[in-house]
Parts: C-alpha cells; structure tokens; sequence
C-alpha cells in the first residue's frame, strides 16, 4: 500500500512533506526550488490549482508525510478517492 495526496492539497503548497520523505517520492509540477522561492502565504494565489504528487511505485508507506501535511491532503491509498489515485498515478505517467 502506499500513500496518496488528495486534492484537499490544491493550492496548499506547502513542502513540509517532501521534506520528512525519506525515499524522496513526492514530487508537482514545479521545480521545488522555484515553488520554495514564493513566500509559503503566497503560493495559494500564485500556484493556485497546483498540488503534490506521491509516487506509488516508490512510496514505502512509512506515513512520515501524512503526519506533516497541514491540510491532512495523504491518506492511504485505500481511503482515497478512485480520482485522487488516477490522478496521482497519471502525475507519474501510469
């Protein structure tokens, strides 16, 4: 099983879970550099339909992103939505 972000994550923007993942699957269609260069309160209004996206093949379920998203947007692959889980897995070209 692996993790999923839901859309409750659109226009959060926040990076809190990149950070804590420790085989680095999360990933949006921003570079992170460039989403980190806007000021956290401002990404909502600039990136406005932008979310993150988990990467299932790599995902090594460990729960360490769900505990630090802000908007509780991750939850395991079996309590999401069938969009939020298509989604995801087409975010990564599946």
């Amino acid at each position: 099983m692996a993790f999923v972000i839901t859309s409750k994550c659109v226009a959060t923007c926040d990076t809190a879970c990149i950070d804590v993942c420790p085989v680095d699957c999360i990933a949006g269609p921003i570079p992170l550099d460039g989403l980190r260069a806007v000021p956290l309160g401002e990404r909502g209004l600039r990136f406005p339909g932008l979310q993150m996206f988990i990467d299932a093949d790599e995902c090594t379920d460990c729960g360490a992103c769900a505990a630090e998203c802000p908007v509780d947007a991750i939850v395991p692959d079996n309590q999401a939505s069938a969009a939020d889980v298509v989604r995801n897995a087409a975010f990564f070209g599946r």
